[in-house]
């Protein structure tokens, strides 16, 4: 596997500085975001020119763009909403070559009208999966089209909030072109904490052939999301990455939900958590790629 990084942990006043703080930090996996080249996570267009910048600036510094951010609403209650979310991800999704990636991310999305990771009842009612799948559909067909693979992470306060929701909707769904982002500290519901490792093993085991990337955050209470810097939490990180290994996943773990200052700290964290030979040469620290 690959340790990364979100781009957006940075806060620079440039694309390029912020890919220079990235590269400082000592890795080569990234996961972006448009934002930070000056334009919203969905633009409603991206100009060629940006697409070469970005790229550019990715090559120039070694750089791996591992996924781009795509998320949007997509059981808002509102479908106009939704409409202009899907049209504006197939912008997204057609830029996906220039740019130099083939992974997008998604979340599924909440009924709460507001805020797209605030949990609302009517995400557990039969009319919000038929939305939800009707929006799914229509993101695969872009992805199908422009040769990207979607990724959606299930968290306890969208729509799909369980790992047996996000095998519910591949299953559905049912294209090579869909895959999920799994993050360890999302799966949690009120009470569900005392079975972490047995929830942990449970998710590998029904998404394991299925995740496109992983994310390293904690958490330390159930109910919601985790929030927390990995490491300063209660995850199992020993099991949590021997999970990924064991599932065969290939690819990268990407750092979020942390500050800048607490990034040398979780990098080492996350490198000292990992069973041996686990890491790739380069996401192991200089020192380890010295020996």
């Amino acid at each position: 596997m690959r340790l990364g990084i979100m781009a957006t942990t940075f806060e620079r006043p440039t694309l390029e500085a912020t890919l220079d703080a990235v590269a400082a930090c000592g890795v080569q996996s990234v996961q972006f975001d448009l934002a930070c080249a000056g334009l919203p996570t969905l633009p409603a267009q991206i100009s060629p020119a940006l697409c070469a910048r970005v790229r550019d600036a990715f090559a120039v510094r070694g750089l791996t763009m591992e996924a781009l951010s795509g998320t949007f609403n997509m059981i808002h209650p509102d479908p106009r909403e939704r409409a202009e979310g899907l049209r504006r991800l197939r912008v997204l999704l057609d830029a996906c070559g220039a740019l130099g990636t083939t992974v997008v991310t998604l979340c599924t999305g909440t009924r709460d009208p507001h805020h797209m990771w605030r949990r609302h009842p009517d995400n557990d009612t039969p009319r919000a999966w038929t939305d939800l799948v009707a929006s799914m559909r229509e993101a695969v067909r872009g992805a199908e089209a422009a040769g990207v693979t979607l990724a959606f992470e299930p968290e306890v306060a969208n729509v799909v909030d369980s790992a047996q929701k996000a095998r519910r909707l591949l299953d559905e769904i049912g294209s090579p072109r869909l895959k999920v982002v799994m993050d360890g500290a999302n799966i949690f519901h009120s009470g569900e904490l005392p079975r972490m490792r047995a929830m942990l093993e449970e998710a590998c085991a029904l998404l394991g052939p299925d995740i496109a990337l992983a994310h390293a955050k904690d958490l330390d209470h159930d109910g919601e999301a985790g929030h927390l810097p990995a490491g300063r939490g209660v995850l199992d990180y020993r099991q949590y990455l021997a999970l990924l290994q064991r599932s065969g996943f290939p690819g990268a773990v990407i750092l979020h939900g942390l500050a800048e200052e607490d990034v040398a700290a979780c990098l080492a964290f996350v490198r000292a958590a990992a069973p041996d030979g686990l890491w790739s040469a380069t996401s192991s620290s200089p020192q380890d790629r010295r020996q």
